[in-house]
Formats: structure tokens, sequence, C-alpha cells
């Protein structure tokens, strides 16, 4: 399971440096900015350096928080506007795209833990899956991050837009 050997490499970096591996990279993506699509108050939207595909998108909360589950009500709202703005990035700049998203939050009985951070994987189905893909489990992604992020970036969303 994919989700589970995302744990297991956080655990693993946890216990090799004493940091999480996600507010690591959360800080590594906001220092260069490159990658980085969207940013609101509570959290940021990304183009992960080794994106599985063109144009998949992570959502982190900027305060480390390993579960879903520690989200204020607040925070609730801001994430809202969050999702409909990077929403809306792929709809007008990728003509309406398919696509899946997640919650990746730790086990609330794991709730609390220092070396898990939770977030939003954003997935437009861009691309077809082909015989390499689909044999060996590994991905192809013709796609630069910095560039896909670079075109998000650019997009202009409507002040009529209702989604």
């Amino acid at each position: 399971n994919q989700f589970r050997r995302r744990i297991d490499e956080a655990i693993r970096y946890f216990d090799d440096t004493g940091e999480c591996l996600f507010c690591r990279t959360l800080e590594d993506e906001l220092a260069t900015g490159e990658r980085v699509i969207f940013e609101s108050k509570d959290f940021v939207a990304c183009i992960p350096f080794a994106a599985l595909s063109p144009f998949h998108i992570w959502i982190f909360p900027r305060r480390h928080s390993s579960s879903f589950d520690d989200i204020t009500d607040a925070e609730i709202t801001v994430l809202a506007d969050t999702l409909k703005t990077v929403l809306a990035q792929l709809y007008y700049g990728l003509n309406d795209p398919d696509y899946n998203y997640s919650i990746r939050s730790i086990p609330t009985a794991e709730q609390g833990t220092k070396y898990f951070h939770w977030y939003i994987a954003i997935i437009p189905r861009v691309t077809k899956q082909a015989g390499f893909e689909l044999g060996s489990g590994m991905f192809i992604n013709t796609a630069l991050p910095e560039e896909s992020a670079e075109f998000l970036r650019s997009i202009v969303i409507p002040s009529d837009c209702n989604f």
C-alpha cells in the first residue's frame, strides 16, 4: 500500500533526523517557491518534487498536525477557500479535468504523532497509464513540476467563478 509506505518513510526520516518529513518538505517548498501554486493563511498548495503525474498537487496545513481530525473550524473555512482556488486553477487551466483527491491522515489511534503531517493529494487525470506503469507499478511523469506550478500560478480565475 502506497500510503503505508509513505508512513514508514516518515517514521524512518523522523528516527534519523528528529524532524517531520512533511514539515521539512513544506519548509523546502516555501524556501524556493518554485513548486508552490497557492498560499493561504493556514495552507500551502504545491506540486511535489517527485510528482507521480503532471499537475499532482499536495495541500499541507502550515501547522504541524498528524490527523485531519485536529483541524479547527477556522482552518476548515480557509481550507475550503484554498480547495476552491486550487480546483479553479485546474478547471480553467486544464479544461475541467477529471481528478481524484484524498486526505492523507494518520489513523485516529496514532493521532498526535510528531513524524506525520496530514495533507490532501489531488491527482488530475490528464495522462493515461500504459503498459510500463500497469506492469511495474512505477509512474512516468513527463512534466517538470516547476513548469506545471508556473502554469497553474499563471491561471486567471474569473471573478464570477461560482464553484
